[in-house]
C-alpha cells in the first residue's frame, strides 16, 4: 500500500496534476487555474474514482497508521507546490492559501464523486474569488 501511495503520487501529482498546470498555464496564478481544467477532464472519466489519498485517508482514521501518514505527506507535499505557486502570483499568506485552495480542489473531488461532473468548475469559479481575496 505505501509503495502504491508513493507511486501514485509521483504519477498522479507530479507527473499530471503539476506538469500539466506548469504545461498550459502561463503565470503562476494560470497555473493554479489550470488544475481545475484538468479536474473537468479527469470526473468526466467513464472510470473516475475519486482520489486514492482522501478515500484511503477518510477509511484509514488511525493518524498513527503509516498508511494514513503517507496520505497525509502526500496531500501535504501537493499544497506546498500550491503554496509555492501562491508565492509566485505574489499572493499574500501562500500557506494560507493553499490550504484554502485545497479545500477547494478536494470538495470538488468529492462532489464529483457524487456525481457532478460539472464540480470543477464550480470549484474554478470559487478559486477565482479566493485568489481575488488573496491578491
Amino acid at each position: 500500500m505505501l509503495a502504491f501511495l508513493k507511486l501514485r503520487e509521483r504519477v498522479w501529482a507530479h507527473e499530471w496534476v503539476i506538469a500539466q498546470a506548469k504545461e498550459r498555464g502561463a503565470t503562476a496564478e494560470e497555473q493554479l487555474l489550470v488544475i481545475f481544467d484538468l479536474f473537468s477532464e479527469w470526473f468526466a472519466y467513464d472510470d473516475f474514482e475519486g482520489c486514492s489519498f482522501i478515500n484511503i485517508l477518510l477509511e484509514v482514521a488511525d493518524r498513527h497508521d503509516p498508511i494514513h501518514q503517507a496520505c497525509r505527506t502526500a496531500l501535504s507535499d501537493l499544497r506546498s507546490v500550491l503554496s509555492g505557486l501562491a508565492a509566485e502570483a505574489g499572493l499574500r499568506d501562500p500557506e494560507g492559501f493553499a490550504l484554502s485552495w485545497h479545500i477547494l480542489m478536494k470538495g470538488s473531488i468529492v462532489q464529483a464523486g457524487e456525481g457532478d461532473v460539472d464540480a470543477a468548475k464550480r470549484g474554478q469559479t470559487m478559486a477565482r474569488l479566493l485568489i481575488e481575496q488573496y491578491r
